[in-house]
């Protein structure tokens, strides 16, 4: 607020561009054909404005989190996707990366993340979902990793091969019919959880997630001061 009074807050302008329109550039630029959005609040808005964008709607968004509104989009996990949260600034360079990479599973990185939390008083360092990497594999993605041993910062975005889709997929089946309505990892219930709560449990059952890593080229919009900074800070590679 003020910024998603009446719109969402994709459609928040940065450097003279709405979020949304930087996220379809970094993607069709790292080599997306396809775009599925996923909403709930003020759906009709991007509806209205992006018509040529395949929709699927998270009616219960405000009862839910990222990774059940991840699912309403199961139905086309049937081949290789990159998805991104929708209030990030990144590039095509680590989506092109992404989608090169051999591997199943793969997670953007930001290297240079401590460089990012620096300004950032209004969200600190301790809510980032930070990671651990070691040979090319992610070790760990949680919340709770120190400042001092994480490797870098989940970024939001996030390749899966049509294999990782089917791993993935049945996981979240799995836990769902376990979890729902209960506590999940540390989400008070499993309609609450993020990405990464999945993406940790998944690490710890076995299952390998690569990196692409980005240093810097990358900003999250969370508060009103993220808006500030990123119209100062944010300059994609040319």
């Amino acid at each position: 607020m003020p910024t998603t009074e009446n719109a969402p807050k994709c459609f928040a302008e940065i450097r003279g561009k709405r979020i949304l329109d930087w996220t379809v550039e970094a993607l069709k630029g790292g080599g997306c054909t396809e775009i599925c959005f996923i909403g709930g609040y003020r759906i009709e808005a991007v509806r209205r404005e992006y018509r040529d964008f395949v929709f699927r709607e998270n009616a219960d968004w405000q009862d839910n989190n990222i990774l059940v509104s991840l699912m309403c989009a199961e139905d086309l996990m049937d081949r290789p996707f990159v998805t991104a949260y929708s209030d990030i600034l990144f590039t095509d360079r680590v989506v092109a990366d992404l989608v090169r990479s051999p591997d199943e599973i793969v997670l953007g990185v930001d290297t240079d993340w401590r460089e990012h939390y620096r300004p950032r008083t209004q969200h600190p360092p301790h809510d980032a979902e930070k990671v651990i990497t070691r040979n090319g594999r992610v070790e760990c993605v949680h919340r709770g990793i120190s400042y001092e041993a994480a490797t870098g910062e989940f970024i939001g975005v996030a390749k899966f091969g049509a294999e990782g889709a089917q791993r993935f997929r049945d996981f979240y089946r799995r836990r769902k019919a376990q979890f729902w309505g209960q506590p999940y990892r540390e989400a008070a219930l499993f309609q609450k959880a993020y990405l990464i709560h999945m993406f940790q449990d998944m690490i710890e059952h076995g299952m390998e997630f690569g990196h692409a890593d980005t240093p810097g080229h990358y900003r999250e919009i969370d508060t009103q001061q993220d808006m500030d900074l990123a119209q100062i800070l944010w300059k994609p590679p040319t």
